[in-house]
Protein backbone atom coordinates (compact mmCIF):
# COMPACT_ATOMS: atom_id res chain seq x y z
CA UNK A 1 0.00 0.00 0.00
CA UNK A 2 1.26 3.44 -1.00
CA UNK A 3 1.89 5.72 1.97
CA UNK A 4 -0.71 8.72 2.24
CA UNK A 5 0.75 11.75 0.43
CA UNK A 6 -1.85 14.85 0.85
CA UNK A 7 -0.23 16.34 -2.28
CA UNK A 8 -1.08 13.51 -4.54
CA UNK A 9 -4.73 12.42 -5.57
CA UNK A 10 -5.67 9.68 -3.65
CA UNK A 11 -6.48 6.06 -5.30
CA UNK A 12 -10.26 6.73 -4.93
CA UNK A 13 -10.14 9.64 -6.59
CA UNK A 14 -8.11 8.80 -9.53
CA UNK A 15 -10.95 5.67 -9.53
CA UNK A 16 -13.74 8.07 -9.62
CA UNK A 17 -12.05 10.15 -12.43
CA UNK A 18 -11.08 7.51 -14.54
CA UNK A 19 -14.96 6.41 -13.74
CA UNK A 20 -16.54 10.31 -14.97
CA UNK A 21 -17.44 10.33 -11.40
CA UNK A 22 -17.51 13.17 -8.80
CA UNK A 23 -19.06 12.78 -5.16
CA UNK A 24 -19.85 15.69 -3.10
CA UNK A 25 -20.16 14.84 0.71
CA UNK A 26 -20.99 17.01 3.53
CA UNK A 27 -21.77 20.67 3.58
CA UNK A 28 -20.81 22.28 0.30
CA UNK A 29 -18.05 24.53 1.13
CA UNK A 30 -15.87 27.00 -0.95
CA UNK A 31 -12.48 24.80 -0.74
CA UNK A 32 -14.88 21.61 -1.69
CA UNK A 33 -16.61 23.83 -4.47
CA UNK A 34 -13.39 25.03 -6.23
CA UNK A 35 -12.26 21.15 -6.28
CA UNK A 36 -15.35 19.96 -7.31
CA UNK A 37 -15.64 22.87 -10.00
CA UNK A 38 -12.17 21.89 -11.33
CA UNK A 39 -12.70 18.24 -11.34
CA UNK A 40 -15.67 19.31 -13.52
CA UNK A 41 -13.88 20.75 -16.27
CA UNK A 42 -11.62 18.89 -16.46
CA UNK A 43 -13.40 15.97 -17.54
CA UNK A 44 -15.08 17.98 -19.49
CA UNK A 45 -12.18 18.70 -21.45
CA UNK A 46 -11.62 15.02 -21.66
CA UNK A 47 -14.52 14.09 -23.49
CA UNK A 48 -18.44 14.86 -23.97
CA UNK A 49 -19.31 11.78 -22.22
CA UNK A 50 -21.91 11.78 -19.35
CA UNK A 51 -20.76 12.99 -15.88
CA UNK A 52 -21.86 10.89 -13.21
CA UNK A 53 -22.15 13.47 -9.72
CA UNK A 54 -23.37 11.71 -6.40
CA UNK A 55 -24.68 13.63 -3.34
CA UNK A 56 -25.42 13.18 0.24
CA UNK A 57 -24.69 16.78 1.22
CA UNK A 58 -26.26 18.99 3.31
CA UNK A 59 -26.73 22.87 3.25
CA UNK A 60 -23.74 24.97 2.70
CA UNK A 61 -22.66 28.53 1.35
CA UNK A 62 -24.53 29.55 -1.49
CA UNK A 63 -21.40 31.84 -2.95
CA UNK A 64 -19.88 27.90 -2.78
CA UNK A 65 -22.69 26.16 -4.64
CA UNK A 66 -22.82 28.59 -7.19
CA UNK A 67 -19.50 27.73 -8.12
CA UNK A 68 -20.37 24.45 -8.96
CA UNK A 69 -23.84 25.30 -10.39
CA UNK A 70 -21.55 27.74 -12.64
CA UNK A 71 -19.48 25.13 -13.30
CA UNK A 72 -22.07 22.83 -14.76
CA UNK A 73 -24.12 25.17 -16.55
CA UNK A 74 -21.07 26.10 -18.49
CA UNK A 75 -19.74 22.15 -19.39
CA UNK A 76 -21.03 20.47 -22.44
CA UNK A 77 -21.09 16.93 -21.52
CA UNK A 78 -24.34 16.46 -19.58
CA UNK A 79 -24.37 16.27 -15.78
CA UNK A 80 -26.36 13.21 -14.17
CA UNK A 81 -26.48 13.45 -10.56
CA UNK A 82 -27.31 10.81 -7.93
CA UNK A 83 -28.75 11.97 -4.43
CA UNK A 84 -27.01 8.97 -1.96
CA UNK A 85 -28.02 10.12 1.54
CA UNK A 86 -29.85 13.43 1.90
CA UNK A 87 -29.84 17.02 -0.32
CA UNK A 88 -30.74 19.71 1.47
CA UNK A 89 -30.64 23.67 1.13
CA UNK A 90 -27.95 25.22 -0.41
CA UNK A 91 -27.06 22.08 -1.94
CA UNK A 92 -30.38 21.44 -3.60
CA UNK A 93 -29.58 24.20 -5.81
CA UNK A 94 -26.58 21.76 -7.64
CA UNK A 95 -28.86 19.07 -7.33
CA UNK A 96 -31.01 21.13 -9.30
CA UNK A 97 -28.58 21.97 -11.70
CA UNK A 98 -27.70 18.29 -12.90
CA UNK A 99 -29.49 17.27 -16.62
CA UNK A 100 -30.82 14.26 -14.85
CA UNK A 101 -31.58 13.80 -11.38
CA UNK A 102 -32.09 10.42 -9.68
CA UNK A 103 -31.62 8.68 -6.43
CA UNK A 104 -31.31 5.80 -4.00
CA UNK A 105 -34.35 4.43 -2.65
CA UNK A 106 -33.33 5.79 1.39
CA UNK A 107 -32.21 9.23 -0.55
CA UNK A 108 -33.93 12.25 1.72
CA UNK A 109 -34.15 15.62 0.40
CA UNK A 110 -34.99 18.84 2.74
CA UNK A 111 -36.22 21.99 1.26
CA UNK A 112 -34.75 24.42 3.73
CA UNK A 113 -33.51 27.56 3.34
CA UNK A 114 -29.61 28.16 3.55
CA UNK A 115 -27.97 29.32 6.97
CA UNK A 116 -26.76 32.76 6.80
CA UNK A 117 -23.22 33.26 7.83
CA UNK A 118 -22.89 35.80 10.37
CA UNK A 119 -21.38 38.54 8.60
CA UNK A 120 -19.42 41.18 10.27
CA UNK A 121 -18.32 44.76 10.00
CA UNK A 122 -19.95 47.91 9.66
CA UNK A 123 -23.84 48.45 9.25
CA UNK A 124 -23.57 48.97 5.38
CA UNK A 125 -21.18 46.15 4.93
CA UNK A 126 -23.88 43.75 7.07
CA UNK A 127 -27.02 45.43 4.67
CA UNK A 128 -25.05 44.83 1.61
CA UNK A 129 -24.25 41.25 2.41
CA UNK A 130 -27.96 40.84 3.35
CA UNK A 131 -28.64 41.79 0.29
CA UNK A 132 -26.66 39.58 -1.78
CA UNK A 133 -27.67 36.62 0.87
CA UNK A 134 -31.58 38.01 -0.51
CA UNK A 135 -30.83 37.62 -4.40
CA UNK A 136 -28.93 34.02 -4.44
CA UNK A 137 -31.89 33.00 -2.20
CA UNK A 138 -34.14 33.74 -5.11
CA UNK A 139 -32.01 32.71 -7.45
CA UNK A 140 -32.50 29.29 -5.64
CA UNK A 141 -35.83 29.39 -6.19
CA UNK A 142 -35.80 30.19 -9.31
CA UNK A 143 -33.44 27.45 -10.13
CA UNK A 144 -35.31 24.23 -7.79
CA UNK A 145 -38.68 25.72 -9.60
CA UNK A 146 -37.31 25.65 -13.16
CA UNK A 147 -36.32 22.30 -12.19
CA UNK A 148 -39.18 20.78 -10.85
CA UNK A 149 -41.85 22.49 -12.79
CA UNK A 150 -43.23 24.00 -9.06
CA UNK A 151 -44.75 27.48 -8.94
CA UNK A 152 -41.80 29.80 -6.87
CA UNK A 153 -44.44 30.43 -4.30
CA UNK A 154 -44.67 26.83 -3.67
CA UNK A 155 -40.84 25.91 -3.82
CA UNK A 156 -40.56 29.50 -1.53
CA UNK A 157 -43.34 28.22 1.57
CA UNK A 158 -41.38 24.74 1.30
CA UNK A 159 -38.08 26.46 1.99
CA UNK A 160 -39.67 28.26 4.60
CA UNK A 161 -41.02 25.34 5.82
CA UNK A 162 -38.05 22.89 6.25
CA UNK A 163 -40.23 20.39 3.90
CA UNK A 164 -38.81 17.07 3.71
CA UNK A 165 -39.35 14.80 0.76
CA UNK A 166 -38.86 10.69 0.43
CA UNK A 167 -37.51 9.79 -2.56
CA UNK A 168 -40.93 8.72 -3.93
CA UNK A 169 -41.84 11.89 -2.86
CA UNK A 170 -39.50 14.06 -4.34
CA UNK A 171 -40.55 11.92 -8.10
CA UNK A 172 -43.81 13.46 -7.31
CA UNK A 173 -42.26 16.73 -6.80
CA UNK A 174 -40.60 17.01 -9.55
CA UNK A 175 -37.43 16.83 -8.41
CA UNK A 176 -36.15 13.43 -8.50
CA UNK A 177 -36.67 11.42 -12.09
CA UNK A 178 -36.18 7.98 -11.05
CA UNK A 179 -34.89 5.56 -8.14
CA UNK A 180 -31.86 3.73 -8.83
CA UNK A 181 -32.82 -0.09 -8.55
CA UNK A 182 -30.29 -2.98 -9.26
Amino acid sequence: MRPFNENEPSWLDEQLFTRRMVFLRGPIEPDMASRAAATLLALDATGSEPISVHMSADQGNLAAVWTLVDAIDSIGAPVHATAVGEVSGAALGVYCAAAERTAFAHARFRLAEPKVTSPGGTADQVVAEAGRYLRDLEDLILRIAGATGQPRSRVEDDLQAGKVLSAPEAIDYGLVSAIVKR
